[in-house]
């Protein structure tokens, strides 16, 4: 019914692609960035568990 323009780039898109273009390295500063402060190692819940309820109260 409706046809998608794939053609369409916005402004923002070409100046995001044109600054990776020429700076290469930034990709990979964006990469280690994430690792640094979202990835993460998955809970333990049991040892969550163990270590809630060795801990004394104040």
């Amino acid at each position: 019914m409706f046809g998608k323009d794939t053609t369409y780039v916005s402004e923002y898109t070409q100046f995001i692609e044109g600054v990776l273009a020429k700076n290469p390295e930034l990709k990979q500063g964006q990469i280690d960035g994430r690792a640094l402060l979202w990835d993460k190692e998955p809970i333990n819940l049991d040892e969550r568990n163990r270590i809630a309820a060795s801990t004394t109260r104040k």
